[in-house]
């Protein structure tokens, strides 16, 4: 059995009862929505027309969100329907970053993600969902798509549908009969700034979203142009998800470097690589955690992630490497602080590892997030662990000038930063100026590269953020000091930036 839904757009009126019935239904707030229509014109007048879409869950048999979810809040029945427990969830909403058709949101009574559940305690007494007896038209079809004797079944059998987005693989269950293929597909929508009614919700402190792109849509999509949407959220993870990257990266960066020396025979410990640097990792990795519990909705329920995890999902994997990375960080500050050279020797290559895993997990974890095609570059862990590296080159030469550490430490963690930059500059220009898989990843790299985020990302990054730097590194001491601190700020600016211009290509 496989409850999915058909949309029928060749009598689709655009009236919003399904809108209305669900909001009644299930009792959601205003300002969100389970499912919502979307209008769009093609052409130019007055040779125009307007064509509506009904959007919402497609309850996708491979559904992304099921996957990274942390605490097995979002679970796939036995009847194919993707349902929700609203009580396991901690709103750390991944699974609005997971889901390519925008369908889930934020509740804001109960701080929680939602979405349409198929009215699942109607269909399990027997009833239709509620959008499907309240259409005045018959639009909307449920139904077994399993059973051949289905009026669904057939309709999927033997008319011409269509789906959202076939080309992530998630097998999405809701088919749309008729319905004009620019209304399903949002790069190829223009979207201004005001609507029929109103404006747009679009954040005004949002970088202007790049057009169309007419050169590959011409033919079919030319002019398209959105003008009445709902309101969604542009971007789910801000400035605390970015900054936790880069607390990250210093923390794995500050023990990954005096792990590897002690492994490789060059240090014994000493003040710097025994007791400095895995306090700074200590603290780093206190301040990541508190980012990470803050940017939750539902703060009061993080340790579900370890009391009731999926294990599929990489937050949990993250949150078990970061509690052993701690660990071992307490351990080899212990072995620092009792000057044990043996101790440090035996965790060298522990340390290594999993400083090497908490920097880099996050390119698994942001590649759950399927909705985001720019977070999906293989160059991911790259642009993780030569951050990390960057960081704890930085951050160490601060604290080894503040302690008056040796011209040869000092001279070797310059050479660690230097390449540390030229390599970063590698990885970025690889990222952003290489081939894209899709459309989507190439108007978020022109967002940074021309778009409304270039200004920031060339001058901050670029130039403040590794080319200045770069030449400081050939100076004397104040100039370190003000490469580190620039080299810092700037690998910080990045991941914002990255983190901004991954969630500003529209997903509905």
């Amino acid at each position: 059995m496989r409850y999915g839904f058909v949309i029928d757009h060749t009598c689709c009126i655009g009236c919003h009862a399904c809108s209305v019935a669900c909001k009644e239904e299930n009792q959601v707030p205003l300002g969100v929505y389970r499912t919502w229509v979307k209008y769009i014109e093609r052409g130019t007048f007055p040779n125009t027309r307007r064509y509506f879409s009904v959007l919402r869950c497609n309850h996708c048999d491979n559904a992304p969100c099921v996957t990274i979810c942390p605490t097995v809040a979002l679970f796939r029945r036995s009847d194919g329907i993707v349902d929700f427990d609203g009580t396991r969830c901690i709103g750390c909403k991944s699974c609005m970053q997971a889901c390519p058709y925008d369908a889930l949101y934020i509740d804001p009574a109960t701080q929680t993600a939602a979405k349409c559940h198929y009215c699942a305690h109607r269909v399990e007494v027997g009833l239709e969902p509620a959008c499907v007896i309240v259409c005045p038209v018959q639009a909307i079809v449920a139904g077994d798509l399993d059973d051949p004797a289905s009026r669904i079944a057939r309709l999927v059998a033997t008319e011409q549908v269509q789906v959202r987005k076939p080309e992530q693989g998630t097998r999405p269950k809701v088919f749309y009969l008729g319905a004009d293929a620019a209304a399903l597909t949002p790069q190829a929508l223009e979207r201004g700034e005001s609507y029929l009614f109103a404006q747009t919700g679009t954040d005004r402190g949002a970088p202007k979203p790049a057009p169309p792109d007419t050169s590959t849509l011409k033919d079919l999509q030319t002019l398209a142009r959105t003008v009445y949407d709902v309101d969604h959220v542009e971007r789910p993870w801000g400035w605390k998800v970015a900054t936790y990257l880069w607390t990250k990266a210093v923390a794995a960066g500050a023990l990954l470097l005096p792990a590897l020396g002690v492994a490789a025979g060059w240090s014994e410990g000493g003040l710097l690589a025994g007791v400095v640097a895995p306090f700074l990792a200590l603290v780093f990795l206190a301040l990541t955690t508190g980012l990470l519990i803050f940017d939750l909705k539902r703060p009061d329920r993080f340790h579900f992630i370890l009391l009731k995890p999926n294990w599929q999902s990489w937050l949990v994997w993250g949150a078990w490497i970061l509690i052993a990375f701690g660990a071992v960080t307490g351990l080899w500050l212990v072995g620092g602080l009792a000057v044990h050279a043996r101790l440090l020797r035996v965790l060298a290559w522990p340390a290594i590892l999993l400083a090497v895993a908490a920097a880099g997990y996050s390119a698994f974890l942001f590649g759950q997030a399927e909705g985001r095609d720019f977070w999906q570059s293989p160059l991911l862990l790259w642009h993780l662990l030569v951050g990390a590296v960057l960081a704890g080159a930085a951050s160490l030469i601060l604290a080894g000038l503040a302690l008056g550490s040796g011209a040869a430490v000092i001279g070797l963690l310059k050479k660690v930063l230097a390449a540390a930059l030229a390599a970063e500059a590698l990885v970025l220009f690889a990222e952003l100026f290489g081939s894209h898989p899709n459309q989507d990843v190439a108007r978020a790299a022109d967002l940074l590269t021309r778009g409304g985020l270039s200004g920031p990302f060339c001058g901050g990054v670029v130039l403040a953020g590794i080319g200045l730097p770069m030449l400081l590194l050939l100076g004397g001491t104040p100039s370190l000091v003000v490469a580190s601190l620039l080299a810092l700020a700037g690998h910080w600016l990045y991941e914002l930036l990255w983190v901004r211009a991954g969630q500003s290509i529209p997903l509905s």
